[in-house]
């Protein structure tokens, strides 16, 4: 049964995985999993890691993103995805859902959930998507308090701490990078550089700022798409795309049913469907058959 009802891999050999992908001089492509299933499909793909995104678990819910949803719900879709993938996971943490001690109390819970990692954001309580305009970011010091928090309460020093900061198109490009020092210096292993524009302010960044980089590549938002090998080559450590598989289904969805209401029937969409057999491959239903065969292969004596 290993790999098949939960992850072979466990979750502290998944967070020692991540270290050594952020350590390493290769990218780590991290696309957002809006369901478990979807994260099984990026790790057969072959992506490094699954990303968990408060933008997608507030859609899924029918919610803004504008920090309506709480820590257990976040948590809860952590734990699901988690399960079910060998790749490690990072989830957005907003805030960290309250004060600092909060932001703690969140550290155990994503830690029991088999999560690798979280990002916590610099935004004023409750937070908006980071690609809107009319944010606010909280002081420096609020803010490093929020992250010493969130660092002592890790119990596995492997859980990757990172800090997101949205400050770049408040206070400037220069403001930001003098945050992601103090960041740092409060235990950040990861520093999360929300909405640059351009592959020359990734380079500004990069060049100042000594700790590991990630880059967000969301789609519609205030950044230039850039490749992952572009940001690779600029020093960048990971890339997350946050909304993109949510945004293809979705669109696909809406496609599909505005055809089926229009014609009363999906005999034309057949090939626009993921088939049954590719399903039914994605969710492993011959090993389950099997495992169920070799459970219930056996004959009772008659004397029982």
């Amino acid at each position: 049964m290993t790999g098949l009802l939960a992850a072979a891999t466990s979750a502290a050999d998944k967070r020692i995985v991540f270290r050594a992908g952020l350590a390493s001089d290769r990218i780590q492509r991290i696309p957002g999993a809006f369901n478990p299933l979807v994260a099984r499909l990026i790790e057969e793909i072959g992506f490094e890691g699954v990303y968990v995104s408060g933008a997608v678990v507030s859609a899924d819910l029918a919610l803004p993103d504008i920090g309506l949803t709480t820590l257990t719900e976040v948590t809860e879709r952590g734990r699901q995805i988690a399960r079910v993938t060998d790749l490690p996971v990072l989830i957005d943490a907003d805030t960290g859902f309250g004060e600092p001690m909060s932001a703690a109390r969140t550290v155990t819970f994503l830690e029991d959930a088999g999560i690798a990692g979280a990002h916590f954001e610099d935004q004023v309580n409750p937070k908006r998507c980071g690609h809107l305009d009319g944010k606010a970011v909280v002081s420096v010091a609020e803010m490093v308090r929020r992250l010493r928090a969130a660092v002592a309460a890790r119990r596995d020093p492997n859980f990757v701490i990172c800090a997101r900061t949205d400050a770049a198109g408040i206070e400037g490009i220069d403001a930001a990078i003098e945050r992601a020092k103090a960041y740092a210096e409060a235990g950040a292993d990861l520093i999360f550089t929300e909405a640059l524009h351009t592959p020359a302010d990734f380079e500004k960044f990069r060049a100042a700022v000594d700790t590991p980089l990630l880059a967000n590549m969301t789609e519609f938002g205030k950044s230039e798409l850039v490749p992952a090998a572009t940001l690779e080559k600029i020093g960048y450590n990971a890339v997350i795309y946050p909304v993109s598989t949510l945004r293809l289904a979705m669109f696909a969805a809406e496609a599909g049913l505005r055809e089926i209401f229009a014609e009363g029937t999906q005999a034309s969409l057949l090939d626009r469907m993921q088939h049954r057999s590719r399903l039914y491959e994605l969710l492993q239903y011959e090993r389950y058959n099997e495992f169920d065969s070799d459970i219930f292969n056996f004959a009772l004596r008659k004397d029982q």
